[in-house]
């Protein structure tokens, strides 16, 4: 048997959508299981041994009909059995009508129902903890009525070298090896999924206030200035917890510098994602625009928390479509204040921070 599944989009979404190949791998163990993603999302595939081919759109398919298309007939050449869509936008539908699959399952949508053998309701609230992005993902097994116990949790595969790697980083720049450490998703994707830099600042204060710990912040060197900024605004004797240069050169650098991390607090994004895959303990701040239901996954009240504006002031929702709210994200960002969940952060740094190493 031969699977492809479709997710081109960004990390978190590739690194949820793994989970589809995940149990596929464990239903049919001799099946050829493929996985299609944009380029820049491989390194969360890095050592998955559910995949057996990471096939790659890029930019080249995008810009090029031709290129596109021939794309789409090496994936028809290739006469996969089953396609399951996770993606579901034109890029994906112009391949599935292509395909020659014989079974080929994505989400329930108007007006192209025809390319599916089976369209899957979107599933509108979630029914576990796991979240919506999980759940939806995990209906797309649905019509294969595989009888196995379904695993919902993401997989990041770290090698014992990466991992090493990120210790003699740790060490080069001496870190305190008696004190947990905390990474900081210090920002968003785009500003409006970026709490407040000098909100953020806040936080991070929080979090070094009378607790002995290491501080790591995330962020792309061209992010510098605004991680910058944060850094200025947090109090000096925070400042002298924070270890600011310490980065990872790529996104796997990051995923072994994490994994030797005891938690993760901030901004919803892959870092995040990324995080829960390596099982650490995650605080998120969601966006006011962005619908906590979806991403808040596997939460649990003690391990995976998280807060959204709605949580203290459901009055600034009252009526609000979501066009609007991302229209006003950035006023309503103003309005989601630190001091509002400062003891929920508290809470889950004395849960997390108190027991043995989490690595």
């Amino acid at each position: 048997m031969k699977i492809l599944v479709i997710q081109q989009k960004m990390i978190g979404d590739v690194l949820a959508s793994s989970i589809i190949c995940n149990n596929l791998r464990t239903a049919y163990p001799e099946a050829q299981i493929d996985y299609l993603v944009y380029a820049s999302t491989t390194p969360v595939l890095e050592g998955n041994p559910n995949i057996d081919n990471i096939i790659l759109f890029e930019e080249k398919h995008r810009k090029s009909k031709k290129e596109f298309l021939n794309l789409a007939l090496q994936i028809r050449n290739a006469k996969y059995d089953i396609l399951i869509d996770a993606y579901s936008k034109l890029e994906s539908w112009l391949i599935v009508f292509l395909s020659g699959a014989k079974k080929k399952i994505s989400y329930e949508k108007k007006g192209r129902k025809f390319l599916y053998t089976d369209n899957i309701p979107y599933q509108a609230a979630p029914k576990t903890n796991f979240g919506l992005a999980i759940e939806r993902r995990l209906s797309l097994l649905d019509p294969l009525k595989i009888s196995i116990p379904i695993d919902p949790l993401p997989k990041l595969f770290v090698t014992n070298e990466e991992n090493q790697k990120a210790i003699a980083l740790f060490e080069k720049h001496q870190l305190k090896k008696d004190r947990k450490t905390v990474m900081i998703s210090l920002l968003g994707s785009e500003k409006l999924k970026t709490y407040p830099l000098e909100y953020m600042a806040k936080v991070i204060d929080t979090i070094a206030e009378n607790k002995d710990v290491n501080i790591l912040f995330n962020y792309f060197p061209k992010q510098i200035n605004d991680a910058k900024t944060v850094f200025d605004a947090c109090k000096s004797s925070t400042q002298a917890k924070i270890y600011f240069d310490l980065l990872g050169g790529d996104l796997r650098s990051f995923i072994a510098i994490m994994n030797q991390c005891d938690l993760i607090v901030g901004n919803d994004g892959g870092a995040i994602n990324m995080a829960k895959a390596l099982k650490k303990p995650s605080f998120i701040i969601f966006s006011p625009w962005i619908e906590k239901k979806i991403w808040a996954t596997f939460e649990d009240g003690i391990q995976n928390e998280s807060i959204h504006l709605n949580d203290f002031k459901p009055e600034l929702f009252i009526s609000k479509t979501e066009k609007e709210l991302k229209k006003e994200a950035l006023t309503l960002y103003q309005e989601f204040d630190p001091s509002l969940f400062k003891d929920k952060v508290d809470s889950f740094l004395k849960r997390n921070l108190s027991n043995g190493k989490t690595k």
